[in-house]
């Protein structure tokens, strides 16, 4: 399994807000998805994407995209048809606000990892709401970690021990939730580093997740990791 990261040159056609950047890029994609048959009814399956989008970047200090310039994007995924995909359509695509103009695809290396560490917030679901008053930490924790398993379970078609100590460290690096605008509602996520353990299917798992992200709502942003190497 390899992780691919495909950095896509895009030039918006609109300022955009921050806030809303997301849902412009999510419709970017997915308008290119439902161009390819295959890859609509791949779109279209409500089951795990496997692959995790970045915010464009660079970051404007006031929180504007400006139209007219270019900036890049990130998608990664352990699909290799995907990342193909995309390298040879986005290039060439274009929607209300933004016009792909060019990429580079790479293999993300297979090192040991000590850290990886939230770009885009994390989301976690449930019928309460935001986890924070209706979860407990631990609780928090095991639902990323079990969110993860079931991906790789998944992809992999291999059946694991899910009792893994995936990280010696976590920190929630936000004090305050973390706003996502998702279909006109906010979504609420938290940025986390993690220190992954030396065990070698923590490392696996941790490398798996650079490239469908951690968390929920993957393909719509969330859950972006970088990293850090031992």
């Amino acid at each position: 399994m390899l992780v691919f990261e495909y950095q896509c040159k895009v030039k918006f056609l609109k300022n955009i807000n921050y806030k809303d950047v997301a849902e412009k890029i999510n419709y970017f994609l997915d308008s290119a998805l439902a161009k390819d048959l295959y890859f609509l009814a791949f779109h279209k399956n409500v089951g795990y994407k496997f692959y995790v989008t970045d915010a464009p970047w660079p970051v404007e200090k006031d929180g504007v995209y400006k139209k007219g310039k270019i900036y890049t994007l990130r998608i990664r995924t352990v699909k290799q048809e995907l990342a193909e995909f995309f390298l040879e359509k986005l290039h060439i695509h274009k929607s209300k606000e933004l016009l792909g103009i060019g990429g580079k695809i790479r293999i993300i290396p297979k090192k040991y990892l000590e850290e990886i560490y939230s770009i885009t917030p994390i989301v976690i679901k449930n019928e309460e709401g935001y986890w924070r008053g209706n979860m407990t930490v631990s609780e928090f924790e095991n639902r990323i970690k079990s969110n993860l398993i079931k991906k790789y379970k998944q992809y992999t078609a291999k059946d694991m021990n899910e009792d893994i100590l995936l990280y010696d460290v976590i920190k929630i690096n936000n004090r305050m939730p973390i706003k996502i605008l998702y279909k006109n509602i906010n979504l609420l996520g938290d940025k986390v580093s993690l220190k992954i353990s030396n065990q070698q299917l923590a490392q696996d798992l941790a490398y798996f997740a650079l490239g469908v992200g951690l968390g929920e709502n993957n393909s719509r942003g969330c859950g972006f990791m970088n990293y850090k190497f031992l």
